[in-house]
């Protein structure tokens, strides 16, 4: 003797069967990996917008810093150039500009100088190397500034300050651009 209520539960799972294979298509994909494949394509897209805006105001805090540092003279002992750890903010600030502004041009131009997976490889490895050379600038000149706010406040630390949070809004939009190369780098096939 069987049980009715065994057969309907036969009864569903056939459907249920009978449903999958309907929703599967001609090549063998289901909604969900058609679902997958459409989150792929908009995050490429957020990518392929995000980067070279990131760049851009890697370039403009770049830009910022090295304006900042520059003008920061002031007479009587007040002059960046007379501290190192400036100098270097400023160095770092001028190799920062360069960069992102070689890299922004050579995205707006559409123009391939190098081969695909070189530039991919070229794009991460400078993001990495000049958003730690920013952070690196910004944390040397941090320890001066704060020694001379103690002696007193005045318009020479401020614009110093100033220029350190530029350069370190700068590292923030490098790093961010890094991570974007290094998914980039990561998508790339290398057969």
């Amino acid at each position: 003797m069987t049980n009715p209520d065994n057969r309907n539960s036969d009864v569903e799972a056939a459907d249920t069967t009978e449903k999958k294979a309907a929703e599967t298509t001609e090549t063998g994909t289901t909604p969900s990996s058609f679902s997958a494949i459409t989150q792929r394509w908009k995050r490429d897209d957020l990518i392929k917008k995000a980067s070279p805006i990131m760049r851009g105001l890697g370039l403009l805090f770049s830009l910022l810093t090295f304006i900042i540092m520059v003008s920061n003279k002031h007479g009587y002992g007040r002059n960046f150039d007379d501290y190192e750890e400036y100098r270097y903010v400023l160095a770092i600030a001028i190799i920062s500009t360069l960069y992102t502004a070689l890299q922004t041009f050579v995205h707006f131009s559409k123009r391939e100088f190098l081969d695909r997976r070189t530039s991919v490889l070229v794009d991460f490895s400078g993001d990495q190397i000049v958003a730690y050379l920013l952070i690196s600038a910004a944390s040397s000149a941090i320890p001066l500034t704060n020694r001379f706010r103690e002696g007193q406040d005045n318009i020479f630390t401020d614009s110093a300050a100033s220029a350190i949070s530029m350069a370190f809004f700068a590292f923030a939009s490098l790093a961010l651009s890094a991570l974007f190369s290094g998914y980039k780098l990561s998508t790339q096939s290398f057969i």
